[in-house]
């Protein structure tokens, strides 16, 4: 029986995409967005922030594949086809990228690397030996103990760096210790010089880097948030680099992407801005996965890495 795949993504290389998955699951035929042909053709949808009402539009859809770690671009989506398994990406190489994402930015901050990097473009030489610290003297904090963020901290532990990590349900870790729930919030952020955002976005977790989380870090903290745009209230940012309770933040995501070339973050001195790509899913490792979930789909089995609807994660 034939099987036909839509890939819908308008910032990823389709060719590649198409290429990877047909060589990973000989006889699938891939369709790109928005060339679909007839929508009742198509069994399924590999895709990344689709746009609303797309997917509605396929009568016959059987399953979602998200592009990404995160799943919460589908399911904004307010006419999601009701019933259809949502599955998310677990891949090494995707949380490897990560994890070296938050490494670098870390040690951007734990170096005073910033403030080397303005002394250059000042012409200024000055070692400030006296603001050098040792890791295990830098805590640092990750928001999601999930595969993506207990990486993260697994590898910024083996540094030497002084770690914790929190997440709604209590974890155990080697080297990290793990926070867990509302109550158990505060505490982790008091104890949390840098701050790293790894969390899914749900409704749970929208908005938790805001005034009331930056006040209670210890002053001249640091903020990298590579999660989501929606984890962060952005007008109370700046107020909270500006006042020296946050001494700098390193931000992926952002509540509008592409970022506006108006919007503040750009020139701000204390805020470096990448364009969404911590990391980047590879079509040569994550094709299998897909066509893997496609063989299970057909053959009745459980899917990898699937969805819980209700906690959208």
């Amino acid at each position: 029986m034939a099987m036909t795949l839509l890939f819908i993504s308008e910032t990823d290389r389709t060719d590649w995409w198409q290429s990877e998955l047909s060589r990973a699951s000989p006889g699938l035929e891939v369709r790109a967005w928005p060339d679909i042909g007839a929508p009742a053709d198509i069994d399924y949808a590999l895709v990344w922030k689709p746009r609303p009402g797309e997917l509605a539009k396929l009568p016959n859809l059987k399953a979602i594949f998200s592009l990404g770690a995160g799943v919460d671009h589908i399911f904004a989506d307010p006419d999601l086809p009701e019933g259809v398994p949502v599955t998310r990406i677990v891949d090494a190489n995707l949380t490897a990228g990560m994890s070296e994402y938050v490494l670098l930015h870390t040690l951007r901050y734990h170096r005073n690397q910033p403030v080397f990097d303005r002394q250059q473009r000042d012409h200024v030489w000055d070692m400030r030996m006296s603001e050098m610290r040792q890791a295990y003297e830098t805590s640092v904090g990750v928001l999601g103990l999930g595969e993506i963020g207990s990486d993260a901290a697994v590898k910024l532990s083996a540094l030497g760096f002084s770690v914790a990590g929190w997440s709604r349900t209590q974890k155990s870790m080697h080297g990290v210790e793990c926070y867990a729930g509302e109550a158990e919030f505060q505490a982790f952020l008091a104890r949390t010089r840098i701050l790293v955002c790894l969390l899914p976005l749900t409704p749970a977790t929208a908005g938790i880097l805001n005034a009331a989380a930056f006040a209670s870090m210890p002053r001249g903290g640091y903020l990298i948030n590579a999660g989501r745009g929606g984890h962060l209230v952005e007008d109370d940012l700046i107020p909270a680099l500006d006042s020296g309770q946050l001494a700098g933040a390193t931000l992926d995501v952002f509540a509008q992407e592409p970022l506006p070339p108006g919007h503040p973050f750009w020139d701000h001195p204390a805020i470096t801005v990448t364009p969404h790509n911590a990391s980047i899913t590879d079509p040569r490792s994550v094709a299998a996965q897909v066509a893997e979930n496609i063989r299970r789909q057909r053959a009745g089995e459980p899917l990898l890495n699937l969805v819980d609807p209700e906690a959208k994660y």
